[in-house]
């Protein structure tokens, strides 16, 4: 049962990057249309005063915040397409047919019921419009579970098939006419008992609130805690997009969560100073500062005669996580090996998210400098406080450094460059004559693409060991026949991956942000065709 539920979550997991990989993007070019509007920059730049790049602005601004305030259809969609296991585009349109469904059910039934608050504004009520009809207010939490009711019924009935007239109404059309009485049904149920989810989402996220700065570490150190496990952004996205994350009341319309609220304050030039719920999304510390610091006292540390290969590691690994904001090829390279320093390392990230909200910072720089300097520099510095950002980023880059080089002398933990032993890089070459010498009947064949595609097949185990193939935004995740043909060593040193994670059948591969190319490169040695 345990493992069932582990490879659930797992599954779930994956699923939601469909969506939050896409919102910030969103967020970075809403960003650049208010920099077009910023009344700040146009007096400093007047060349900015003109219709055509105002006019840019407030059209690039003002379309892309419709996908905030429509986070419940993007959910649905884009978990559904997530976790559908074959015909992923024929569930996402299913997940929008199921959307329009629920919503117009739940409406009809309120109407029906006599709940159906008539009001000028539904602020408060518990009531809201979405995409123009009047339901319950259920946040973002109305996609993650249409999504996922969705992907249960798609992957049940999509293969069933009919014959003779009847055979127009297999497939996807068989799915969506099983997803309506369900989705109905579940409309009538959800009007009588989400105000009771809703009142413990909202005594929660108060509790939490209220807990100050030790519910704040405890979020920010969970939030890498988690990391080995790939769970890590279940902590984070329900304080970003919903009522955990705080409500407020910006320009008139009612926001919940601290992505949205950040959003909407930095649009509006009545706002002056963003609100406390924006330090949720405070997250960036450790990325652009902490990890430097750690990197270079490994680098420090690392043996005389290791340090070219350590810098050759540590150098890319570590612009990765201060520009993108992805830490797990940092992370990983002492997760395993000094948990110790991963506990660390977590209880600073949280530390720094306490430090910040003492200053009042409201500055935020959750996917690394890029996102700092779009986000933060062009509001000014009375509205976010961006400079002590920075100064705070300074003191735990020396804290991270310290602290690191410190435990890595006093217990002599083997990071890199430390390791017993030889430490040589094989190339794909010599893996191949290591496996023919050892095992003269293995055969593995040649990709015909450029890349380790047959060298990443081969240590997870085989072709026939493989069963799917996923990717996240920087892990390739695998199903196995069995886990335990698992080379992993292999993977790290003739593959360039970070880590290895395996769970049950599950196994997360870590290679960085070109895990896309190796999961493309995988596929097509498979021979797995897309199932889109």
């Amino acid at each position: 049962m345990k493992e069932k539920m582990m490879n659930g979550l797992q599954r779930f997991s994956k699923a939601m990057f469909v969506p939050v990989l896409i919102l910030p993007i969103a967020g970075i070019l809403i960003a650049v249309g208010n920099l077009f509007t910023n009344a700040r920059l146009i007096e400093q730049f007047p060349i900015f005063d003109n219709p055509i790049t105002t006019g840019f602005g407030t059209i690039l601004s003002g379309s892309l915040v419709s996908i905030l305030t429509n986070l419940g259809l993007i959910f649905s969609v884009g978990i559904a397409l997530g976790l559908a296991n074959k015909k992923k585009a024929e569930a996402a349109f299913t997940a929008v047919l199921g959307y329009l469904v629920f919503i117009n059910a739940m409406n009809r039934f309120l109407v029906l019921n006599g709940t159906l608050i008539e009001a000028e504004s539904l602020q408060g009520t518990g009531q809201t419009m979405v995409l123009g009809v009047q339901i319950l207010d259920m946040g973002v939490f109305l996609g993650i579970i249409l999504g996922c009711v969705t992907a249960y019924v798609h992957n049940r009935y999509a293969d069933r098939e009919f014959n003779g007239a009847l055979q127009i109404y297999g497939g996807s059309r068989f799915v969506f006419i099983v997803l309506i009485p369900v989705l109905v049904l579940l409309a009538i149920l959800f009007s009588f008992i989400w105000p009771f989810f809703q009142t413990g989402i909202n005594q929660l996220g108060q509790w939490i609130n209220q807990s100050g700065n030790f519910g704040l570490f405890l979020y920010g150190s969970l939030e890498r805690l988690l990391i080995p496990t790939g769970l890590h952004h279940l902590v984070y996205t329900p304080f970003l997009y919903t009522s955990l994350g705080g409500v407020e009341e910006v320009g008139g319309q009612l926001l919940e969560g601290a992505r949205n609220i950040y959003f909407a304050e930095i649009a509006d030039p009545n706002v002056s100073v963003l609100s406390p719920s924006v330090i949720w999304d405070a997250r960036g510390i450790s990325k652009m500062f902490g990890l430097i610091g750690a990197c270079l006292a490994m680098y420090h540390t690392a043996k005389p005669e290791n340090k070219a290969r350590a810098k050759a590691i540590l150098i890319p690994a570590a612009f990765t996580s201060f520009v993108a904001g992805v830490t797990e090829p940092i992370e990983f390279s002492f997760m395993f090996i000094s948990p110790i320093l991963f506990v660390i390392h977590s209880a600073l990230s949280g530390l720094s998210m306490v430090v910040l909200n003492l200053f009042n910072v409201r500055a935020i720089g959750p996917n690394g400098f890029i996102d700092f300097l779009l986000y933060n520099v062009p509001l000014g510095i009375e509205k976010t406080g961006w400079p002590m950002y920075l100064a705070v980023g300074v003191v735990f880059f020396a804290l991270y450094y310290g602290i690191f080089r410190a435990l890595i002398k006093l217990w002599d933990l083997k990071t890199i460059g430390r390791e017993e032993g030889e430490v040589k890089l094989y190339s794909k070459a010599e893996y191949k004559e290591k496996v023919k010498a050892s095992s003269p009947n293995t055969a593995i064949e040649e990709s015909p693409l450029d890349g380790n595609a047959d060298v990443i097949v081969a240590a997870l185990g085989g072709k026939e060991n493989i069963k799917t193939v996923e990717n996240c935004y920087t892990r390739l995740r695998v199903t196995l026949e069995d886990p335990t043909k698992v080379n992993e060593a292999v993977l790290k040193n003739e593959t360039g991956a970070s880590g290895v994670i395996t769970k049950g059948e599950n196994v997360q591969v870590v290679y960085g942000l070109n895990v896309t190319q190796v999961r493309k490169s995988v596929d097509d040695y498979l021979g797995n065709v897309t199932n889109e």
